[in-house]
This record gives structure tokens, C-alpha cells and sequence, in this order.
């Protein structure tokens, strides 16, 4: 009771001081994990945080339940570009590359590692998420293509992530001692009894939903609290049938997302709000964890790892996945630069730290933290120049076309 004592006084202190603090680029990411760190970390924390209780876990991945419902919800939003958003390509192709880069820079910096933790490790880090950077969604310099490809991804890779993220845990802890086709096979079993429990309470709660609407037996305001209750019943009721709950929250949210955007823009506020403040939980603990991790100091291969992940792991897949679209150069290097990474890998990390063993956890929360912590400064840092960069280009360019003319 503390501990959420603790942190609601911090979320209202927060809301007090935001925008100011934000033009000294101290964004909430960087107040919580600062909070978290100072707080709840050290040998002698002033608030104790126990991560190893069954309400903790579950509250963790109602955390990500909640976030996947949000950004499949999202997608409609992007749906009347006049020009495809290649998100098909960034999903498709370059997040299986990123992931697969990763865990071979993985094997070449902690050699004698196993294959499955290195795997575990590379899908927690490699999902990109807008979080620490949400300005840019609203940063008119940026084309409009690319901050919804971008939003797109973010929304989309951690529910393309969470399946494979449970398979590879369990190969790690080999759960009851399965055999690898074991795992493949409950592993699909949980995905489709996921899909089923996620179509049905989606497209089921949007028939009704509408009804009500169209009935005047609700109204718009009230209605939000589906859109709040939903997350929470598709994980909960795909855990009932030993469906994965992550994915039942996602297709439950692209089920209803063409109703959710029918009923107006403050529809989702409600969830939304509830999402943010779900995550800004996940960065104050994600403090609390680094501090833990960091506190002999920081391994020069782990900080080579989130240097690669940022960069070449990330780069090099974008760039190449978007060559003969009609994206210019400068875009996809923009694209390739801006993979930022915070609340989804947190919440992943947090949740191998639950399932896996002490050592491995240790690996994988590193990892994380470099990882996290540098996307935090080198994204937060760069957006305003490369917002400018573009700009300036947009003029140029604008200039020679009505000289043109």
C-alpha cells in the first residue's frame, strides 16, 4: 500500500509540473526511472518492491494486455493514407531481421550463452515504442507517411512479439519438462484459442455496443468503459481456456477498432489514460530494477549490445526492407535512426524476470536497461535536430518546384 501510495503522489506531482519539466527534456520515462531508481533500488531502498508475488505478475501483464488492446485500436486511424505505409514490410521483414541480428550479436558477445535466452533477449529489445518520444506522433516537420509507418510498427510488433516471447521463455525454463514439439504445439494451441476468444468478444462487443448506441440505450461518454473493461476481460477470459492472453487483448482490440473509432475521438480517452498510467508504474519499477542490476557497475559488452540493437540491428533491416518503395533516402534513414525503446521491452523484461532463473533474468534485465536507457538519451536527443533537418529540406525542395513552375 505504500509502494501505490508512493507512486499515485508522484503521478499527481507529475501532472503538476509536466510541461515544465519537459522543456528541460526531463520527459516521464526519464522522472519514474529516476524515481524508481532512487527510491525503491539500492541494498537499503526506502520503499520495497517484491517482484516475485503471483498479483505482481499478473498485474504486469495486464500492463501489456491493456497497452496491445491500445495500439490495435489505433490502426484505423491511418487507414485513408492516399499511400501505403509499408508497415507490411517494416512487420514482415525487417522485425524478423532486427530480432534474428540481435541474437547473433548476442551469441558474439556473451559466447557459451543459450540460443533460446539470446532469442529471449532479442525479442524483449527489439520492439520499438514510441513512449519516449511521443512528440514526434505530433511533430507536423515529419512527414505524415512516416510518423504513421512508425506508429503502425509500434503498435503492431509487440503483438507479433508476444507469442514468440512466451515460446522461447518456455524453451528457456523448459515447463514440466516438454519436449520442444510439445512447446511448438501449445504454443499454437494458445495462439488459437487466443484468435477465437479475441474475435468473438471483439466483433460480439461491437455489435453490441453499437446497438446500444443506436438505440439511445447509452450514450458515447458512458460507452468509454467498454473500451476500458474489454483488455482486461480478453486476457482474463483467454487465461481461463490457457489461450495467451496477450494476443487475445490484441485481436480483441483490431476487432473493435472500426467501432471504437465510429463513436468519436473520446472514445478511447478513457483507455488510453489508463494505459499511460499503467506504464508510467512500469518505468518506476523498471528504475528500481536497473539500479539493482547496475549497482556493481555496467559490463562494456553490454553496453556494445544496446549500441548494436539501437543502430545496426535496427538500421540496416528498416532501411533495406524499404528499398523500391517510394520512400525518399532521407525517410528511410529517418525511419531506420527512430526505433526508440521503452514501456513494451520493459514490460517484457520484467516479465522474463518473473519466469526465468536469477542468472538469466540478470542477462536479460541488462541488457534491457542498457538497451532502454540509451534509447531514452540518443532518440531523445535527436528528434528536434532530424525534426529540423526535414523542415529545411521541405522548404528547399517547395522552393525549387514553384521555381519550377
Amino acid at each position: 500500500m505504500i509502494v501505490l501510495l508512493a507512486v499515485m503522489a508522484l503521478v499527481l506531482l507529475w501532472a503538476l509540473v509536466s510541461d515544465r519539466l519537459t522543456r528541460w527534456r526531463i520527459t516521464a520515462p526519464i522522472a519514474f526511472v529516476v524515481a524508481g531508481a532512487a527510491l525503491a533500488g539500492g541494498a537499503d531502498p526506502v520503499l520495497t518492491l517484491d517482484f516475485d508475488t503471483h498479483i505482481f505478475q499478473r498485474g504486469v501483464e495486464l500492463v501489456l494486455a491493456i497497452m496491445l488492446f491500445v495500439d490495435a485500436t489505433e490502426a484505423k486511424t491511418y487507414e485513408r493514407l492516399e499511400k501505403p505505409t509499408v508497415e507490411y514490410r517494416l512487420l514482415g521483414l525487417a522485425l524478423p531481421a532486427s530480432v534474428g541480428l540481435a541474437t547473433v550479436f548476442g551469441a558474439a558477445l556473451f559466447p557459451g550463452t543459450n540460443w533460446w535466452l539470446l532469442a529471449v533477449a532479442a525479442l524483449v529489445v527489439m520492439p520499438m515504442d514510441l513512449a519516449p518520444v511521443l512528440n514526434l506522433l505530433k511533430d507536423e516537420r515529419l512527414p505524415w507517411r512516416v510518423r504513421a509507418a512508425l506508429n503502425i510498427e509500434g503498435g503492431f510488433n509487440d503483438g507479433l512479439i508476444s507469442p514468440l516471447f512466451v515460446f522461447c521463455v518456455a524453451n528457456v525454463v523448459g515447463h514440466g519438462g516438454d519436449s520442444f514439439g510439445d512447446l511448438v504445439v501449445n504454443a499454437l494451441q494458445g495462439v488459437a484459442l487466443a484468435a477465437l476468444v479475441g474475435t468473438v468478444l471483439g466483433l460480439g462487443v461491437s455489435w453490441l455496443v453499437r446497438r446500444s448506441h443506436e438505440a439511445d440505450w447509452s450514450n458515447p461518454h458512458v460507452l468509454r468503459l467498454v473500451a476500458l473493461a474489454l483488455p482486461f476481460l480478453a486476457y482474463s477470459g483467454a487465461v481461463l481456456i490457457e489461450g495467451n492472453g496477450f494476443v487475445a487483448a490484441f485481436v480483441t482490440g483490431m476487432c473493435y477498432a472500426r467501432t471504437a473509432q465510429g463513436l468519436g475521438r473520446d472514445h478511447l480517452d478513457l483507455v488510453h489514460d489508463a494505459s499511460h498510467l499503467m506504464a508510467i508504474a512500469a518505468w518506476f519499477a523498471f528504475g528500481k530494477l536497473v539500479a539493482d542490476e547496475f549497482s556493481h557497475g555496467v559490463e562494456l559488452a553490454v553496453v556494445l549490445y544496446g549500441i548494436l540493437a539501437l543502430t545496426v540491428a535496427r538500421y540496416l533491416p528498416v532501411v533495406l526492407s524499404l528499398a523500391g518503395t517510394d520512400f525518399t533516402w532521407t525517410e528511410r534513414n529517418v525511419m531506420g535512426w527512430l526505433g526508440p525503446r521503452g514501456v513494451t521491452s520493459i514490460v517484457f523484461a520484467v516479465l522474463a524476470y518473473v519466469e526465468l532463473g536469477e542468472q538469466d533474468a540478470s542477462l536479460v534485465l541488462k541488457l534491457t536497461g542498457s538497451t532502454v536507457l540509451l534509447s531514452v538519451v540518443l532518440h531523445g536527443v535527436t528528434v528536434e535536430p532530424i525534426a529540423r533537418r526535414l523542415a529545411r529540406r521541405a522548404v528547399i525542395t517547395d522552393r525549387r518546384t514553384a521555381g519550377g513552375d
